[in-house]
């Protein structure tokens, strides 16, 4: 295996003697640039598989020069970790929006650096093994999208990344742990763990939802053939489920737990008895407040509601966050992302249409309203059990 080269553009060289020390037991290959000017003069002599980039610097800063080498076709693929003592979120965020791929802190941590650029350059390794299968450059991800963007959004690159970007974590950092367990103190192991557990955690969920997804494709298509339909004498009690404050306590308090956004939340209930079963309106008021969490700023309120309307029960979730189009609301389906940032959770898409699945299977129906950059309201209706009550 060749050994990968890694571009360091910094303006102060101290700062390429840091990282060439924190690096110096790893097999890569460094090299410097004192500016972006003269890095991206370079790209083609050096063929780097990786680029460190320093977001303070004169003249021409990180921000810009991203820009500028992500808009070269042949470079776009290139991975690049931004490194700034910038923390804020908008900050961050400015970072991945000119199209960096990863960004970490200063003061450097050399855990944290080595596990950063083994990741990346995992990817990258794999970009050039496609890439030589097939023996077009830059051209793997329109071949395998074909005609399936058009029936599955964005199926092709958004299936296999959002599946690799945690299998990489989780990868990374036992490759890490292994090559270097002899050196390393508990406290460090236990960090590299608790990361990959965390990849882990992620790589089963999206799982999850995609297995979620395939079973209501099932059962919409048998549906739609009549092989679900029985006579019926022999038909099943409708499922229902009491969604109730007690119910739905506990899911968004889990949620508001782990954002710790508890006073974000204005949760008013009218309880109603659903024809749906408590799996599928569980999976519901998750993937609801998943992302209203999700693409809104913690201090922004989230008001869940719910109201008994005649003979139906309009469960109702808005946030103050980012938005959606009108043009972006119409595209709704599987696998299609709109505009993420990289800093925000990580997801296939799939969240909106899976409620959208569900409702349709019981006779309910989702709506969707938004202001871009303002708000998004989701109004779920679910039809109302019938009544167990004699006649």
């Amino acid at each position: 295996m060749n050994t990968s080269k890694v571009l360091v553009i910094d303006d102060e060289p101290d700062n390429f003697d840091v990282i060439e020390t924190l690096l110096s037991n790893q097999d890569y290959e460094l090299y410097y640039s004192a500016s972006g000017e003269d890095a991206i003069s370079v790209l083609p002599i050096m063929q780097p598989d990786l680029i460190l980039l320093d977001v303070m610097m004169p003249v021409m800063n990180g921000i810009e020069v991203c820009k500028r080498i992500k808009a070269m076709p042949e470079w776009a693929t290139t991975p690049i970790i931004m490194v700034t003592a910038l923390s804020s979120k908008e900050s961050l965020a400015e970072c991945l929006a000119a199209g960096a791929d990863d960004f970490m802190g200063k003061p450097i941590n050399a855990l944290e650096l080595r596990a950063r650029v083994h990741s990346m350059l995992r990817i990258k390794h794999q970009y050039n093994k496609i890439e030589k299968l097939y023996g077009v450059q830059n051209n793997t991800i329109h071949i395998l999208q074909g005609t399936l963007e058009q029936l599955r959004g964005n199926l092709a690159s958004s299936l296999s990344h959002e599946l690799n970007t945690p299998l990489n974590g989780i990868l990374g950092m036992i490759s890490l742990v292994m090559d270097d367990l002899e050196d390393m103190d508990t406290a460090e192991i236990m960090e590299m763990l608790g990361l990959a557990h965390q990849s882990a955690c992620r790589l089963e969920g999206l799982v999850k939802r995609f297995l979620i997804y395939l079973e209501l494709e099932l059962k919409t298509s048998q549906d739609k053939e009549g092989l679900g339909s029985v006579p019926e004498s022999k038909k099943q009690p409708l499922d229902s489920s009491l969604l109730s404050l007690s119910f739905l306590e506990p899911i968004w308090k889990k949620y508001a737990q782990q954002s710790q956004r508890y006073d974000d939340f204005d949760v008013m209930i009218e309880p109603g008895s659903v024809a749906i079963s408590e799996r599928y309106l569980t999976i519901i008021l998750n993937e609801v407040i998943e992302n209203a969490l999700k693409f809104s700023k913690p201090g922004t309120k989230i008001t869940l509601h719910t109201k008994i309307l005649d003979d139906k029960l309009i469960l109702s979730i808005q946030d103050l966050g980012r938005g959606m189009t009108e043009e972006q609301i119409n595209q709704i389906g599987a696998f299609i992302q709109f505009g993420r940032k990289h800093y925000e959770q990580q997801g296939m898409g799939l969240g909106l249409k899976i409620i959208q699945k569900i409702t349709d299977l019981v006779g309910g129906k989702t709506e969707i309203t938004s202001i871009h950059n303002q708000e998004t309201r989701v109004n779920i209706t679910l039809p109302l059990a019938p009544s167990s009550e004699p006649n």
